[in-house]
């Protein structure tokens, strides 16, 4: 069948158009770029233009009322590539529902559906925005995020710039998102990562300091400790744990010390951790002599020798010995039978030579002569005569006392007579003037009876504890092997209630240290803490005069050193020092016992004398012999 006349239709067709382009310049449509590009593709003419409904027509009339050929079919798409598409199926139709002649409403339907190359709709459902029908061949309009000829193919926007995530872009199909790091929040854009406060929230550290970071933040504590997020609070790190001290370590909240054996002759490095020898600072004599007899061996005033004399005939008391000490108070030697029988005892007190006796029950004491405890040798002698003692020195009589009983005391038939040396044989207090016994001196050349001792000469020289130092001056020395310690009362209550109670510790002493590191006056509780100690230490390591605790001023040769604490930790170190002095505490020189927290030794000379207000305070065991000074009191008990 001829087509129609063009001239009516194709002045239609270009009237229709142009309203058609007219309204859609009215209406301006922006497209994404994906969209325009799609857009802008070479297309061809199809049936949804402005001659649709006229092409429709001429399909019915030609291929569905009547069979049309493919010329027929080219007549009505003027265009071979949508009757090449069109016509073979046509065909099939034809074949399928029988000829247009057959009036069969499934051909017609078969036929009208050929030319729509989107029914059914080839493109992906989920990513097609629009399908176009074209000239044999459709075109699938992709929504955003979806690309590919069916718009089945999901776009990776990620890939491109991270999509525009400041942080992290997550892929989805079709689509994607933003997001952000642990400790950041998504900002209002979607697409900003924002740091979020957690010091904002008050239970975040608990009761330690909170500092922000970007993206995180951290809980504080001082050095020496670790946070624990469980307790939510710091902790003391152990660092005795960690090794960290080559020798004794001792932990302390949020720090630790380190402690070397100063009986073993080491002491802290620089780097507080590490040991190394401690060094001589100046030369000391230390030769013995083997003919001497040191008096102050027994710390708790045991007699260092012990002689017992057997007679067939009553004797005399006869003694002589050459004596040097530095000490005011002690006991020379001791003669008579037991304790509640006549006995004599020569010490000294306040640096004259006493005597006391009891006989018969009845006991006495004298005393009188120079004062001998310069640390110049004198010779001594007690002779018994006629009824009477004498006591010489240096050949000067300066005692002469009637006794009335004998010195030896008949038993089984022998008269005996018990003698000791640097003490006596029984307590103190069972003497008729309580001394304190032991004596800081030194015997040389003796004779006791007549010289029948021989035996205590052999045993001194097979014994270096027994010798005297060949040369000696005034104080106390501590060869760094053992300390004295003393239990001294500091506080003084007051008998008025209202009274606010008082303590003062002052020690005033001049030091020649033997070495560059060691205790030189220490405070120690019954809990075996260490309110207060004074030590030299080695310069290098402290650059200064080492003080622990509560020291308030401490000052060397008319210098004063700097305070190392506070003022409120001051008070507090005070305070503790303070509650121990108003208790029971023992008060050590020239070092400390192992186990203290401060275990180093000072191996030096201590010249005296300390004066505290009511005491003085070196006394005995550690020294050359005869240096020590007596404190006051009477009984004080010095160990090494």
């Amino acid at each position: 069948m001829p087509p129609p006349p063009p001239g009516p239709v194709a002045a239609l067709g270009t009237a229709l158009l142009l309203l058609l382009l007219a309204s859609e310049s009215a209406h301006t449509v922006l497209l994404r770029a994906r969209e325009a590009a799609q857009f802008l593709r070479p297309r061809q003419r199809r049936a949804y233009q402005v001659f649709e409904e006229a092409k429709q027509g001429h399909l019915e009339r030609e291929c569905v009322e009547e069979l049309c050929n493919k010329e027929e079919a080219r007549e009505v798409f003027e265009n071979d590539p949508e009757t090449d598409y069109f016509y073979p199926r046509y065909l099939e139709c034809v074949n399928k529902h029988g000829s247009p002649y057959s009036k069969s409403p499934d051909f017609a339907t078969c036929v009208r559906n050929l030319p729509d190359q989107c029914t059914p709709n080839p493109c992906d459902k989920e990513g097609t925005q629009i399908c176009q029908d074209l000239m044999g061949n459709f075109f699938c309009l992709c929504k955003a995020g979806w690309g590919g000829r069916l718009c089945d193919q999901d776009v990776d926007e990620c890939s491109q710039q991270n999509g525009g995530c400041s942080q992290v872009c997550h892929n989805k199909p079709g689509s994607f998102y933003c997001a952000c790091h642990s400790g950041f929040a998504l900002a209002s854009d979607n697409r900003t990562c924002q740091d979020i406060d957690e010091c904002a929230d008050p239970d975040a550290c608990g009761e330690t300091r909170c500092r922000n970071l970007p993206g995180s933040y951290s809980c504080l504590c001082d050095e020496g400790y670790v946070y624990s997020s469980q307790e939510k609070a710091c902790q003391d790190v152990d660092e005795c744990w960690q090794g960290r001290c080559e020798q004794i370590c001792v932990n302390t909240p949020g720090s630790y010390t380190c402690h070397c054996n100063g009986r073993g002759g080491l002491k802290l490095s620089p780097d507080m951790d590490t040991c190394e020898d401690i060094l001589p600072c100046v030369p000391f004599s230390m030769a013995k002599s083997v003919k001497s007899l040191y008096l102050g061996r027994m710390f708790s005033g045991t007699p260092v020798i012990r002689l017992r004399f057997k007679r067939l005939q009553p004797t005399r008391l006869v003694a002589e010995f050459d004596f040097r000490t530095f000490d005011p108070e002690g006991v020379l030697f001791f003669a008579g039978g037991r304790r509640d029988s006549t006995w004599v005892v020569l010490g000294l007190r306040a640096g004259r030579l006493e005597l006391q006796l009891r006989y018969n029950g009845v006991g006495r004491v004298t005393s009188s002569g120079p004062v001998i405890n310069h640390g110049m040798w004198q010779t001594i002698s007690v002779e018994e005569l006629e009824g009477n003692l004498v006591i010489k020195v240096n050949k000067d009589a300066v005692m002469k006392i009637a006794v009335a009983g004998d010195l030896f005391q008949l038993h089984r038939g022998l008269y005996h007579l018990n003698l000791t040396v640097g003490g006596i044989p029984f307590k103190e207090k069972d003497l008729v003037q309580p001394i304190n016994p032991r004596l800081d001196g030194c015997l040389r050349s003796w004779n006791w009876l007549g010289g029948e001792d021989s035996t205590i000469q052999e045993t001194v020289k097979a014994n270096s504890k027994m010798q005297c130092f060949s040369v000696t001056e005034r104080g106390s020395f501590f060869p760094g092997s053992g300390f004295a310690f003393y239990s001294l009362s500091y506080a003084r209550t007051s008998l008025d209630a209202w009274t606010e109670t008082t303590w003062e510790i002052e020690v005033v002493a001049r030091v020649r240290p033997a070495t560059d590191t060691g205790v030189l006056i220490a405070l120690v509780g019954q809990d075996h803490t260490v309110p207060l100690s004074v030590a030299l230490v080695d310069y290098h390591s402290t650059k200064k005069l080492k003080k622990q605790d509560g020291k308030v001023l401490l000052e060397v040769d008319g210098t004063k050193g700097p305070r190392e604490v506070g003022a409120a930790q001051l008070q507090g170190r005070l305070a503790t020092l303070e509650r121990h002095v108003q208790g029971s505490v023992l008060t050590f020189v020239g070092g400390l016992p192992v186990g203290l927290p401060v275990a180093f030794w000072e191996d030096g000379c201590v010249p005296g004398p300390w004066v505290p207000q009511s005491w003085l305070v070196l006394g005995g065991g550690l020294a050359l012999e005869g240096e020590g000074l007596r404190p006051g009191s009477r009984q004080l008990s010095p160990i090494s």
